[in-house]
Parts: C-alpha cells; structure tokens; sequence
C-alpha cells in the first residue's frame, strides 16, 4: 500500500493514491462528483488524494476484446484503494464484463466482504409508508453483509451436450469453513459497533449441503461473540421481513447470491438503488478494497446529465472510513442527509428535477 504519513497544517496528514475505474455509462459521471467530495472532505482532514484513471470498460471490451489489460491487476496492486463507477453496456454479455473485471478484482485481492449499509433518508420518497428516516428511533438502518468470493458465484461446473436435446448445465456452490468463517465474524464484529443483532440468511430445509453447513459454521462463530443477539432467517421468509419490517434489522449476513438479491431488495426498500453504495472489502488490508455505487450503467439516461452521483458519493464515504478516518466518512454521509432532506436539489429518481452537476454542488456546499 502507498500510504505516506506527512506533518500538515492541522497535524498528521494523508496521502492516499486511488485507481479510478469509471467503466461505463453513468460510471463515467458519478466518479468526478465522488472524487470532488473526497478532495473537499479530505482538505478538512488532512488528507490528499492522487487518482490513476484507467479505461476498463465495455467499450474497451468492444475495440480490444478484454476488459482489462493482462496485467491490469498487478496496475492496481499497489493502489490504496479503487473507485469503480459502473460495468456494463449494450452488446457486451454481463458475465463477460462481470468475469473479466469486477470479480478478478475481488478475488485476487481476497475482497470478501461486500458491504453494502441501507438506509432510509428523511426526504426520499419509498414504497413503504411506515419506513421511518435511520437517523430517527425506530428508522431503517441496516446493513448486508453478502460474502463476496465463494458460494453460489464459484467456477465449479460447466455445460454439457450444447444445443442437444440432452444438453446438461451444471453450476456448483463451493462453501468452505474459512469462508463462511471470517464472513460471519465480520458481521459478528460489526454488530458490536452497531445494535448488536445479526440475522443470518440460509435455505438449510431445502438445500441439504451447503445451507446447513453454513448455519453450523456461524453458530460456531456467534459463540465468540456473547454480546451479540442472533437468529437465523430462511432466505424466503427473510425477503418478506425485509419489506414488512425492515426497521427490525440491523447487521444481515448472506452468502453470495443471497447477499446479492437481498441487497438490492432493501435498497429499494429504502427508496431508491440510485443512493446505494457498496465496499468490496480486504478488512485486513493486505490489498487494495473496491468502492462502487450499485445503481448499474444504466444506458438509458447515460450522456444527459441526469445521473445521481449519492451512490459513488457515499461509496467514496466508506472508503474513508475504510482507510481509517471514519469522522470524514460520517461528514460525507451527513451531507448526503442534510442535502437530500431539504428537497431542493434532487435528481430525477428522487422526486426533483435537478441534474448530476446541481446534486454534487449541493453537497459540496455542506462540505465547505
């Protein structure tokens, strides 16, 4: 990592270099807001950004046939941390631009932790009316904890007899003590930060492997955690929970694909998929960890200047709390909140009228 401590004006500063991914789409437009708020927020806190852009992408796909260079990873190696903006584009099958970029990078650098916090902001108009603001008693504030390297997302299998009328797809789970291991004491270890209740998400009467060998392993786990509440919800029910009662939970801990779904099923939940932000997360931070906005390229809107820049704004916010400075982080997240709860400035998917640029300059402004 290229941390370099240096003696500043308001005491220990920072400087952290940071790999630019803008990707595709909308990606391009969210990422000059995010670092914009990370330059702002940083000159508070004594901390200095240096970026490195590079050009992965869908089109990069379309004019040279991969994603990414082959030594792309090593490029990115030393980084302390990436900004991705969004993958994905017309005439580009997800699975290519899925295999050849998002997951190398969380697999090569152990990113196992998907961490992806939903909340309810006072000002958002939801599909729940009895969802509260999370900064209230009894508010929406939760976060899913999704596996992020094995699981349901693993190579194991293959297609057999193609295009025969016995042709045979098999996919495997691969689940593995180490895995389910340090996921479930990630989740542990945060809900003792947090309201010190974890849900774990299983399918262990209908999947006979896999599930109950998960829920034997984070039961293992929660033993060393004696402070911490804990149930474990089967995945179907648990869906339902999320939308009837999504103010009861505080930390979810899910495999991969269940993680996947359920993430994207609660911020929904909270209003709009346009806020949400994720961390691909190396807690140990022996590699660099992976910051993105979960919203998609969305090719319909990309180029009109319309995009919401929160989801990459309070990704950039995760990422300084990951770096060590979770005051600044808490300060972006605060903008977002005050922002958004005056109305005044808010793009299309929240209710308003207001652009990429006018929604940036607006949490900039409670930043200065």
């Amino acid at each position: 990592m290229t941390t370099t401590p240096e003696h500043g004006a308001r005491g220990a500063a920072h400087r952290y270099r940071i790999a630019l991914i803008p990707g595709d789409g909308i990606g391009r437009e969210v990422i000059p807001p995010a670092t914009a708020v990370l330059d702002a927020v940083g000159r508070r806190h004594g901390v200095t950004f240096a970026y490195d852009g590079f050009d992965w992408s869908c089109e990069r796909y379309a004019a040279e046939g991969s994603m990414m260079p082959a030594d792309g990873l090593d490029r990115i190696r030393r980084h302390d941390a990436i900004l991705l903006g969004a993958v994905g584009w017309q005439g580009v099958p997800d699975h290519v631009s899925l295999w050849q970029l998002l997951i190398p990078i969380r697999r090569e650098f152990a990113q196992y932790v998907n961490l992806r916090p939903i909340t309810v902001f006072e000002g958002v108009p939801g599909p729940l009316r009895a969802a509260r603001p999370g900064d209230t008693d009894g508010g929406v504030d939760l976060v899913v904890v999704r596996e992020n390297s094995e699981g349901e997302y693993s190579e194991v299998g293959g297609r057999f007899g193609r295009g025969t009328a016995g042709e045979l797809a098999l996919q495997e789970a691969v689940f593995t003590r180490a895995g389910v291991s340090r996921i479930a004491d990630y989740a542990f270890d945060l809900a003792t930060r947090r309201r010190g209740h974890v849900t774990s998400a299983t399918k262990s009467n209908g999947i006979v492997h896999t599930m109950p060998f998960w829920d034997e392993v984070v039961a293992s786990r929660a033993e060393a955690f004696p402070g911490v509440r804990w149930r474990s919800e089967h995945i179907d029910a648990l869906a339902a929970k999320v939308v009837l009662d999504p103010s009861s939970f505080d930390v979810i801990v899910a495999s991969n694909l269940m993680g996947d779904i359920l993430s994207d099923l609660a911020a929904a939940v909270a209003g709009s998929i346009g806020i949400a932000p994720s961390g691909n997360l190396n807690p140990e931070r022996e590699y660099p960890s992976m910051f993105e906005p979960v919203h998609g390229s969305a090719p319909d809107i990309a180029g009109k200047g319309v995009a919401n820049p929160l989801g990459a704004i309070w990704s950039a916010g995760l990422m300084l709390t990951h770096l060590g400075h979770p005051e600044a982080g808490d300060e972006v997240l605060a903008a977002i909140r005050d922002t958004v709860r005056s109305g005044k400035t808010l793009t299309r998917d929240l209710g308003g009228t207001a652009g990429t640029d006018e929604l940036t300059r607006a949490v900039l402004e409670r930043l200065s």
